[in-house]
């Protein structure tokens, strides 16, 4: 299944007799709340999810964004009115890159049938589609979270990876070359560990650019669907930019899934015993 659809096809799909489940997924590491903007105004039948409380546990040993537990997972998913046999389409504001952390969360929750507005909120109002402040009435479903349904890693197995096949740094280049740390402990990145900014993988207006753009991007870096591959960024939100690029561009999916080094730089840098390499190079 492609994991992104437009807008038109999306407004197609919400006139429908089945319309997709719409998660608004807002949200900025600087702030304000996503929420604002979800009162300010949202796509019709949208319900907001919170990244910080709903889809992701709180900042403590295990990164800044931990992994929610599947517990806590299931219910927020529940709450929003998620079925696993009807499509999800998440949003945020243009990029996808905290739409992806939604899409790669129910897709590591079991659910098949999951898709990102491509371009996001921008795109949908861009066409002078209709927004709403109205709050729909959900009723809670019975969604089941089937935990590990796509891989995860730690910090061995993303030491590891970075030896032996691809590990994807997601941050923009000057984190990722520790010429500035703004959040985590330390600068640098995980020696071995590749950068892919996830600010590539979309065009200026927030779109996703073509498969054969990011497949010939991640095969500039050793990416060719056969070595295996995981992803970090700071906390391991925009790493699931780089899992959703990887899988539009043909590179990634079933059978053949990227990894998620969910506690990413923030888990990786707060441990002394890892070392940190600098530089545009890799690294040892």
């Amino acid at each position: 299944m492609n994991p992104l659809i437009s807008a038109d096809d999306l407004a197609a799909e919400l006139a429908g007799p089945r319309p997709p489940v719409l998660l608004d997924v807002r949200w900025s590491l600087q702030g304000p709340p996503g929420r604002l903007d979800y009162e300010r105004d949202h796509l019709p039948g949208a319900v907001f999810v919170d990244l910080d409380t709903e889809l992701a546990a709180p900042p403590g040993p295990a990164g800044r964004h931990p992994l929610p537990a599947a517990a806590d997972l299931e219910s927020a998913f529940q709450r929003a009115g998620v079925t696993a046999d009807r499509e999800v389409v998440a949003y945020d504001a243009d990029n996808g890159s905290a739409a992806a952390r939604a899409w790669w969360l129910l897709r590591w929750a079991g659910h098949e049938r999951v898709r990102v507005l491509d371009g996001g909120y921008r795109a949908w109002t861009a066409g002078g589609r209709p927004v709403t402040t109205e709050v729909p009435e959900v009723v809670s479903s019975g969604f089941q979270v089937v935990p590990d349904s796509l891989p995860v890693i730690g910090a061995e197995e993303a030491a590891r990876l970075a030896r032996s096949g691809r590990l994807l740094d997601a941050r923009a280049p000057e984190r990722y070359r520790g010429e500035v740390e703004p959040i985590d402990p330390r600068a640098g990145h995980v020696p071995g560990a590749l950068n892919a900014p996830f600010a590539a993988n979309t065009a200026e207006d927030g779109t996703w650019r073509s498969p054969e753009e990011l497949a010939e991007r991640f095969r500039a870096l050793g990416v060719d669907g056969t070595a295996p591959v995981g992803a970090y960024c700071g906390s391991g939100i925009t790493a699931c930019s780089a899992l959703l690029a990887l899988e539009h561009a043909g590179l990634s999916g079933p059978g053949n899934p990227a990894a998620l080094y969910a506690g990413s730089w923030s888990h990786w840098s707060a441990d002394p015993a890892n070392p940190a390499a600098t530089g545009p190079l890799p690294g040892a």
